[in-house]
């Protein structure tokens, strides 16, 4: 090569009789070629360069041509022609020369041209040097450099294959970045078999790109005459370096791969846990052979796939277990509820970074109850795991048990809380109960912390309903607070109520009144048909993700063809409770509405507060109401109030200016039979209308 721009020699012009001392200390060897008279001059050092000895050289560079072969010398004349033709002032390259001994080694010679007043070359001075270690050195860090380079891709092979499994959570996710074209790019190889170990067999699961898999090879033994039952067999990777040792090796497989052009291939056992769980193919058809470098980094992946394949596989052993377990204890069936449409709907929460513990203590159920009523539950238990999934089975059973014995809604909601307490867990939840009359649309609400009900109007009108509550379960019975307030709402025909988890309200950072809002906004636009609604509520929270989970349980009224034969309302009245006695009077007054009653409206009402007032007033505790429809005999409505004290009512007459006495007159005046009965250590005081047959 030239090397222009380089800077001149400087040598003195009295050179060669006064050599540069310093060219001499740097084992540099100098020259003097006198163009004119063809002379070649070099100094003692330039002697030790050739490998010369002053007697072995007259001075003409043709007896250079012992030292110098005769390529290297034609292409040092034609540098040197080249460099005096185009005005060069310098110029310099590496040659080989042969030693004494007959070896070559590298030589560097960089000469200065020097011209006269006319440009003509008249003089070329410079130097040699041996270059030997310094190629040596050059090309060892180019061989550095290259192994260096090599490295970095197989490294990056790994990264990028890594990172690409680093989001894959199931097998599937998995076989998907192995099987994607980007993926066998990272891997650097041309084609990919990938197979599961199941039992003593392999079932291939990925193969890539289309058009390469092998007939027959979909599930093999893992004894049989395969690379990639051997690398299983042996937990050892099977390095194949030649089209000619995939041949002679596999006889059987090769015929169906020759037209992929394979050059060499490598089948790596995916171990996790000191067993074989898998294996995998990479087939190249640009390289062979497999440095150990090459070797290290494909073990090296083969480890990092086995061990998200591992987490893959525990991640859906584990979430198999927590949906089925999850489905167990949600009920197995929603029963048909004469007079209603029910809907309900779970879904799993997706909690980042948990393996398989997409579950949770949220629950729905559905519970049918004499007299034409059905309660309605959903709740959630503190925690997302298996343990909460269990609690939430217990809870929801006794919860079932309670309200299918016949209690009071407040009493099944305070009974659950003493048994979750007694449970002994860390837990708590959160439940609310709805107990519906669906002749009457008197629905009877005890809130245990949960979220507020909603109830959305056949226009589409969507309101919350607040619902004065207790403490959480388990919580209330902790604190010593059992009193959970009854609320009475009334459900016309064509009315929904709405039942959900805060999973569907709460949005991170969000406020739960503004969730509310906006859930109340999507009901209100929402299909009408109580599944369609379902549904659509239930992909809105699928779409927005989230870590927690949801229950929802909508229940719509429906119109009856023909009027109810029967039915059974109850009501818990607690002393010196106000709004209880006001919601009592509520439900009696749409029941008999309901009941076909309406004529006897007034009569009834006035009855039942009476015998409401006097077991408040003369008794020391509560009261519970119930009102029923009695067939057989013509139809009658049926009036109780129960309580705790033995004492039977009596008879008395009340004075010009007295203010009680006239009650059981008024009971005996109005009703059409009336008595008192024993129950167990109190009374229940009842009365009798007949309600005429309207024909």
């Amino acid at each position: 090569m030239v090397d222009r721009g380089a800077s001149a020699l400087s040598l003195p012009d009295d050179w060669p009789a006064h050599p540069d001392p310093i060219l001499a200390l740097n084992r540099m060897g100098s020259f003097d070629w006198d163009l004119d008279t063809g002379l070649f001059y070099m100094d003692a050092q330039a002697y030790e360069v050739f490998d010369l000895r002053p007697d072995e050289y007259d001075g003409n560079p043709t007896t250079l041509a012992i030292r110098v072969p005769q390529a290297e010398a034609h292409r040092l004349d034609a540098l040197v022609a080249r460099a005096m033709k185009d005005g060069s002032e310098n110029y310099g390259t590496y040659f080989r020369l042969r030693c004494r001994n007959g070896s070559l080694r590298w030589t560097h010679t960089q000469g200065y041209i020097r011209r006269d007043e006319t440009g003509r070359p008249r003089r070329i001075i410079g130097i040699v040097r041996d270059a030997t270690q310094e190629l040596g050195d050059i090309a060892s860090r180019r061989e550095q450099a290259a192994q260096d380079e090599a490295r970095r891709r197989q490294t990056n092979v790994v990264q990028l294959t890594t990172a690409a499994l680093a989001h894959a959570r199931t097998v599937q996710d998995v076989i998907d970045v192995l099987k994607d074209t980007q993926g066998l790019t990272h891997l650097g190889a041309t084609s990919l078999v990938f197979g599961l170990v199941e039992a003593d067999r392999i079932r291939l699961v990925a193969e890539g790109p289309e058009g390469s898999f092998v007939p027959g090879t979909d599930v093999t033994r893992i004894d049989e005459p395969y690379p990639m039952s051997e690398a299983v067999r042996t937990l050892s990777p099977r390095f194949i370096e030649s089209p000619e040792e995939f041949a002679d090796r596999y006889p059987v497989l090769w015929p169906y791969i020759t037209d992929l052009n394979i050059t060499s291939a490598a089948y790596l056992p995916l171990i996790a846990e000191a067993r074989p769980i898998g294996a995998m193919g990479l087939l190249y058809s640009d390289r062979r052979g497999f440095s150990p470098e090459d070797r290290n980094v494909l073990v090296a992946l083969g480890s990092s796939i086995a061990q998200s394949l591992m987490r893959a596989m525990l991640y859906e052993q584990d979430k198999d277990l927590a949906t089925g377990l999850q489905q167990a204890m949600l009920p197995r069936t929603i029963p048909s509820v004469p007079g209603a449409d029910v809907a309900v709907r779970y879904r799993a929460g997706s909690a980042a970074g948990s393996l398989g513990r997409d579950i949770g203590g949220d629950w729905y159920d559905v519970i049918p109850l004499p007299g034409g009523r059905v309660g309605a539950v959903i709740g959630d238990v503190q925690g997302h795991d298996t343990h909460a999934a269990a609690v939430m089975g217990q809870l929801r059973i006794v919860l079932r048990a309670y309200a299918a014995e016949g209690h009071m809604p407040a009493t099944v909601m305070a009974r659950a809380s003493v048994f979750l307490h007694e449970l002994d867990t860390d837990r708590f939840a959160t439940c609310l109960y709805a107990e519906a009359d669906l002749a009457t649309g008197v629905v009877q609400v005890v809130r245990a912390g949960h979220i507020d009900p909603l109830v959305r109007r056949p226009d589409g009108t969507c309101r919350r309903v607040f619902v004065d509550g207790g403490l959480p379960l388990g919580l209330s019975a902790e604190f010593g607070s059992l009193e959970y307030p009854v609320a009475t709402l009334e459900l016309d025909p064509g009315d929904t109520l709405l039942l959900c988890t805060d999973g569907l309200v709460e949005q991170p950072g969000a406020d739960l009144d503004d969730g509310m809002r906006t859930l109340t906004g999507l009901i209100a636009t929402g299909p009408d048909d109580v599944r369609d609604l379902a549904d659509r509520l239930i992909d809105l929270a699928e779409e927005r993700g989230g870590d927690d989970d949801v229950a929802l349980l909508l229940l719509r009224r429906r119109s009856l063809d023909t009027p109810r034969a029967q039915g059974r309302l109850q009501q818990h009245v607690a002393s010196g409770d106000p709004e209880a006695l006001t919601e009592a009077r509520h439900m009696i007054r749409a029941a008999v509405g309901a009941w076909e009653a309406r004529d006897l409206s007034d009569e009834i009402e006035l009855v039942a507060d009476e015998l409401i007032t006097n077991a408040l007033m003369h008794t020391e505790g509560s009261a519970i109401v119930t009102l029923r429809v009695l067939t057989g005999g013509g139809r009658r409505l049926r009036v109780e109030v129960e309580d705790a004290s033995s004492a039977l009512p009596r008879r008395r007459e009340a004075g010009e200016s007295g203010v009680s006495g006239r009650g059981l007159l008024l009971v005996d005046l109005l009703t059409d039979a009336w008595g008192v009965e024993a129950r167990g250590g109190g009374k229940c005081v009842w009365c009798e209308f007949v309600v005429p047959d309207r024909g």
